[in-house]
């Protein structure tokens, strides 16, 4: 590279780092790899995945899922953030 030249990939790196399109990039993102995160059971039975204001919002009407996803909110959080590569997810909260 030449002085002062960025590649494409690092000007694309920075353009979402600072775009408003980032925390919902970052929510598809979630979304599309929540059966890996989570596993194809908990994946089946969840209806929705939100992260609005860092926040994890997980849908499900399975009573007994909902109680097993609030025993291991710290969990996600630590898998999510894993996923990402980044520290985006500081609380979960179960529907």
């Amino acid at each position: 590279m030449r002085h002062g030249t960025t590649s494409i990939g690092d000007a694309l790196r920075e353009f979402m780092n600072k775009s408003r399109l980032k925390p919902r990039l970052t929510e598809v993102r979630i979304q599309e790899n929540w059966e890996n995160i989570m596993g194809k059971t908990i994946a089946r039975y969840t209806q929705s995945v939100q992260l609005i204001e860092r926040k994890l919002i997980i849908t499900t009407s399975v009573a007994p899922l909902k109680q097993e996803l609030t025993y291991s909110k710290d969990k996600i959080i630590k898998l999510v953030n894993e996923m990402l590569g980044e520290n985006v997810v500081k609380e979960v909260m179960i529907r």
